[in-house]
Order: structure tokens, then C-alpha cells, then sequence
């Protein structure tokens, strides 16, 4: 198990400077923390939390909660902000479906969130391979809510088909920063294929379509409002908004650390664009207290970038 200085999200700050306050996380107290960790392992499972280093795993396992991470631990992308490997990954696991569902229900999790890396070297994406893990937990765990965290499947709409098809009630894919900065940060993803996706899950009845990005990589505020405006008219139900944080010292360093009341600003913009949810702040990510986004974010867009036309 990896030890809980080696996960800290105390990551060195811009140019030298201390980390703010507001991004300092504690370690965790008390066995929840190890007792989650221990569980995941006994499954032989992956977590979001561990491989990407996130911020908020102490919080999130010391409550018996974690984010799933399927079809293995090597990306066939490499963007620059995450902490997960690239390269080319094994063959899909025919068994990590009824591992999820079982860690799950010994957790009693109520809201399941699975993502996974990126597999461009699928024919489908690993789209067969959500679909199955959704199936196995709707067997699991009668009643239970399914938050799916999906790649954009290289656009391929028989792809993004079948993962809703099989019924998710969330369908997040996070467009991750805005347009201009994509060559750098996500070189292999494409701006316009990730909206046309969210575009396309909005129009699953039953469907509730979620999208994020981070702040710090160099954006403006108002190129911030445009992509909150997008994703508005994209169709999103809810949209999460944090601050990146380099996972370790051979990623790069954050252009600057923006104060809380910015986030606060994107919320209230995000509002008025009709979004339900907005859950904006420094340690936001899309699947921190997932279970009280989407209860919160339950309202529909009230219209495609309402109030957002002139950002």
C-alpha cells in the first residue's frame, strides 16, 4: 500500500511559491482510509484516486467511497496534466466487472462511479467493457446509481451508443481545459469531438450529462465562460470546475492558483447559462461527492447556453 506522504496533495506551487491555503489537504485519521484501500486490492481493482494521484483520496477512501478505474492501468493517450501511464494496455478483463460490483456492494455504495483510460487500441473504445461492468452492477446492487466516466471514443457514435444503451443515469466526459490550450495539454483529444459526444448523450432520455474542466493551465477567465457556455448548450446537467495540480515533479507546474472567488464567479456565470449544477472550487473533481452532485444536479439545462450568448 502505498504510504499517505507518497499521495499528498501537497504539490510543489508556480514558480517556487508556497501552496495556498486553501489547497492544503490533510492525511488521513483513523482504519476507513486503510480498510477502503485493503478492499480495492483484495478485488484487484484500480482506483482513479491512487493512480491519478488525486488531491481528495484521503477524504474520499477515509468515507468508503472510491472512483473505479477499468480496462487496466496503461493509456494509449498522454496528456500532460495526468499521472496515468501511457502505453499499450492488456486485453479487456472478462472479470473486472463482477469485481466492481462486489467491491461496490461490500463498500455500500449507493452511487458507483467507473472511468478508465483511454483505449484507442479497441475497436470499440472499451465501450462493451462499460457496458458490462454497468450490467454487473444493476445485478449487484438493485437501485444503485451508475455515474459513468467515459473517453470520447474517438467519436465513433455506434461506440458511445452502446455505453448508453446500457443504461448509465450519469454520463460524464470531461472536456478537461479550453480549445486554444488543447495542443498542449491534450494533444491526442479534440475540442469539438468532445462536445458533439455530450451532445449526443443529452439526447438519451433519462440521461443526466455531466462535463469538467481544471483551471491553472494558463487560460482566461473569459475563455473559462466560453467553455462553461458550451457545455451549457451542449446539454449539461452539471458541470465541475477545479484547479489543476501537478501530480508529481515531472509534470508541469500550474500557470497560477485561482482563488475561491473566481470559482465562485464560474458558478454563478454557469447559472445563469441554465446549468442546474455547478460545483466550482479549488479541490473540485468530476467525481468528488459524486453522489451529492448528481442528487444536487438533478435539474435539466433549462436552455443551450441561455444568458452565455455574448461571452
Amino acid at each position: 500500500m502505498t504510504a499517505p506522504e507518497e499521495l499528498s496533495g501537497e504539490t510543489p506551487s508556480p514558480r517556487g511559491k508556497r501552496l495556498p491555503p486553501w489547497l492544503r489537504v490533510g492525511l488521513p485519521r483513523g482504519a476507513a482510509f486503510g480498510r477502503t484501500a485493503s478492499l480495492v486490492a483484495a478485488h484487484d481493482l484500480c482506483t482513479v484516486c491512487r493512480n491519478a494521484r488525486c488531491p481528495n483520496i484521503f477524504e474520499c477512501y477515509s468515507r468508503g467511497t472510491a472512483t473505479f478505474l477499468v480496462l487496466g492501468e496503461a493509456c494509449t493517450r498522454n496528456c500532460v496534466f495526468c499521472n496515468i501511464a501511457t502505453g499499450i494496455p492488456g486485453p479487456p478483463d472478462p472479470g473486472e466487472p463482477d469485481r466492481v460490483a462486489k467491491a461496490a456492494r461490500e463498500l455500500g455504495l449507493r452511487h458507483v462511479v467507473v472511468t478508465s483510460v483511454t483505449r484507442d487500441d479497441l475497436a470499440d473504445g472499451g465501450a462493451g467493457h462499460f457496458a458490462a461492468v454497468t450490467a454487473r452492477l444493476r445485478q449487484t446492487l438493485p437501485g444503485v446509481v451508475v455515474e459513468l466516466l467515459v473517453p470520447d471514443f474517438q467519436g465513433r457514435a455506434a461506440a458511445l451508443s452502446v455505453v448508453l444503451s446500457a443504461g448509465p443515469d450519469v454520463l460524464n466526459h470531461n472536456v478537461e481545459t479550453v480549445p486554444h490550450l488543447y495542443p498542449r495539454v491534450r494533444p491526442q483529444a479534440d475540442y469539438a469531438r468532445s462536445l458533439e459526444l455530450l451532445r449526443r448523450a443529452a439526447l438519451r432520455p433519462g440521461v443526466r450529462v455531466k462535463s469538467g474542466f481544471m483551471l491553472g493551465f494558463g487560460e482566461s477567465p473569459e475563455q473559462a465562460r466560453r467553455v462553461i457556455a458550451d457545455l451549457a448548450g451542449a446539454g449539461c446537467a452539471m458541470i465541475t470546475v477545479g484547479q489543476y495540480l501537478r501530480p508529481s515533479r515531472r509534470h508541469p507546474e500550474p500557470v497560477r492558483y485561482v482563488h475561491p472567488d473566481e470559482f465562485g464567479e464560474l458558478a454563478a456565470y454557469g447559472r445563469e447559462c441554465g446549468v442546474a449544477g455547478m460545483f466550482c472550487g479549488p479541490l473540485v473533481r468530476s467525481s468528488y461527492h459524486a453522489e451529492t452532485q448528481a442528487a444536487t444536479g438533478e435539474g435539466s439545462v433549462v436552455g443551450p447556453g441561455r444568458g452565455c450568448e455574448g461571452a
